[in-house]
C-alpha cells in the first residue's frame, strides 16, 4: 500500500491508510496506475504550509476522481471520509483537497509544516510521506509569486505503485505508456525550465562577471538615451574611422592638422570645431579617415604628440551623431532662397531695431523738463506741514477771540435790558 512519486526535485514514497480511508486509497492508487498524475505541476506552494498538485490543467480548478471511469460524470467527485479522525500534526501528511462541497477529486496536497490543525475538519488525510523528507525541504524553499505559484516549473515526472491491495476493475482503462509532454509544457511557459540554470554566474570568474555587469549598465544607459531622444537606436555604435583630437592650440588650422595626420592614410575630412559667433577654435577636432585601419594607426602613434607647442590627446570618436547628421564644410549646401510669390508684396529689409509703437511714443512734457530734487523733498514737506500747523493755530485763536467778543457783547446787552431806564422806556 505504497506509491513512489518521482518529481523534478526528488523522489517521495507515500504510505496509504487503506483501512482508515479505503475509498481515498483506491482513488489515489488507481489514478497513479493510470499515469494520471504524470507531468502534473505543483501549481501552489506555500512555505511552511502545503504544496498542492494533482490538477492536469495546472490551474487548481480541474481534475476528477477515478470513479468517473466507473460511474460517468456523476462519479467525477466522491464524498469525503471523516472517520476516524486524523490530524495534520507533522510535515509530510498527504490529504485530498476539498472542493467546497465536502467532495473530493484528484487534487491533493502535502503538508510542509507542523501543527496545521485548521486543516483537520476541511480536508481528508489518506497517507503520509515516509521517505524523501529532503525533497519536501526543497519544495518548502521554493520561491513563489503573490498567487503562491512557484517560479520554477516543478512537476511529477512519474508514479509507480509499489503495492496495490485492490482488485482490478474492467471499467478502468490503463495506458500502456506514460504520456508525452505537450508543446505548451515545453515552450509556452513563463516559469523557469527544468534544465535552466537558476544562477547565471555559476562557473564564471570575477572578471567575466564584472564585464557582464558593465555591458548591462551600458545597454541600460543606451536605452535611457534612446527614450529621451538623444539616440535614434539603442544598438547604434559610433563610426570606427573617425578620430577625436583635443587639447589643440587655438592657432592650429584644419589644413595643418590634415597634413600631419595624412601620413597614416587618406583623410576624407578634417575639421576643427569652432565657435559659431566668433569663429574661434574650441581646441578639438574630428578627423575622418578612409578606413578603420588608418584610424587605428593614428590612434596609437599620435597620442601625446607635440603640435604647435601643445601636447594633444587622441581617442576614438564616441559621438554617434556623425552617423546621420555630420557633414564636412565642403559638402554642406546653402539653403535655397525662398521663391517670391507674385501675389505677395515685395519684402522690405527691416533694421534690427524695432521702431516704437505710436502708442508708446510720448512727447516730452514741459512740466517734466526740470528734474525734481528728491533729496530736498523731505525738508519741503516738513516746512509745508509746519506752515499748515501755524495757520491752523492762528485760525483757532481768531475764532476763540471772536467767540469771546460775541459773548461779552451779549452779556452787555442783557444787562442793558434789565436796567430801570430801559424798563421805563418800554413803558
Amino acid at each position: 500500500m505504497a506509491v513512489l512519486i518521482e518529481t523534478t526535485l526528488g523522489d517521495l514514497i507515500i504510505d496509504l491508510f487503506v483501512k482508515e480511508r479505503p475509498r481515498c486509497s483506491l482513488n489515489f492508487l488507481k489514478l497513479c496506475k493510470k499515469k494520471y498524475y504524470n507531468l502534473n505541476q505543483f501549481h501552489s506552494i506555500e512555505r511552511n504550509y502545503v504544496a498542492q498538485t494533482g490538477d492536469p490543467t495546472g490551474t487548481g480548478k480541474g481534475g476528477e476522481s477515478v470513479y468517473s471511469d466507473m460511474y460517468g460524470e456523476q462519479g467525477r467527485y466522491f464524498e469525503r471520509e471523516d472517520l476516524p479522525k486524523m490530524r495534520h500534526t507533522r510535515m509530510g501528511i498527504v490529504s485530498f483537497v476539498n472542493n467546497g462541497d465536502n467532495m473530493l477529486g484528484s487534487q491533493f496536497f502535502i503538508t510542509l509544516g507542523e501543527n496545521l490543525d485548521y486543516l483537520d475538519d476541511q480536508h481528508t488525510i489518506f497517507g503520509q510521506v515516509t521517505e524523501g523528507l529532503e525533497t519536501l525541504e526543497k519544495l518548502n524553499e521554493q520561491l513563489a509569486d503573490t498567487n503562491n505559484r512557484p517560479f520554477k516549473d516543478i512537476r511529477i515526472s512519474h508514479t509507480i505503485v509499489l503495492d496495490d491491495p485492490f482488485d482490478e476493475d474492467a471499467r478502468i482503462s490503463f495506458p500502456p505508456r506514460s504520456p508525452s509532454p505537450t508543446y505548451e509544457m515545453l515552450v509556452k511557459t513563463d516559469q523557469i525550465a527544468l534544465d535552466e540554470k537558476e544562477d547565471e554566474d555559476e562557473g564564471k570568474t570575477a572578471e567575466e562577471i564584472a564585464e557582464e555587469l558593465q555591458q548591462r549598465e551600458m545597454a541600460e544607459q543606451a536605452q535611457i538615451l534612446e527614450m529621451v531622444g538623444d539616440l535614434k537606436d539603442a544598438d547604434e555604435v559610433p563610426p570606427e574611422n573617425v578620430l577625436f583630437v583635443c587639447k589643440l592650440n587655438p592657432v592650429t588650422t584644419d589644413e595643418d592638422l590634415e597634413i600631419i595626420f595624412s601620413r597614416f592614410g587618406k583623410i576624407n575630412n578634417c575639421e576643427i570645431v569652432r565657435d559659431r559667433r566668433s569663429g574661434d577654435s574650441l581646441q578639438y577636432a574630428f578627423i575622418e579617415f578612409d578606413n578603420a585601419k588608418s584610424c587605428e594607426q593614428a590612434f596609437f602613434k599620435m597620442d601625446n604628440v607635440l603640435i604647435d607647442d601643445r601636447r594633444i590627446h587622441v581617442d576614438f570618436s564616441q559621438s554617434v551623431s556623425q552617423n546621420y547628421k555630420y557633414k564636412p564644410k565642403s559638402q554642406q549646401q546653402e539653403a535655397p532662397k525662398r521663391r517670391q510669390s507674385p501675389q505677395r508684396r515685395p519684402e522690405v529689409k527691416r533694421s534690427h531695431q524695432r521702431s516704437p509703437s505710436p502708442r508708446r511714443r510720448r512727447s516730452p512734457s514741459p512740466k517734466k523738463d526740470k528734474k525734481r530734487d528728491y533729496r530736498r523733498e523731505p525738508a519741503r514737506r516738513r516746512r509745508s506741514s509746519d506752515n499748515h500747523r501755524d495757520r491752523d493755530r492762528s485760525y483757532r485763536d481768531n475764532n476763540r477771540d471772536r467767540r469771546d467778543n460775541h459773548r461779552d457783547s451779549d452779556r452787555d446787552r442783557r444787562r442793558h435790558d434789565r436796567s430801570p431806564d430801559r424798563r421805563r422806556d418800554r413803558r
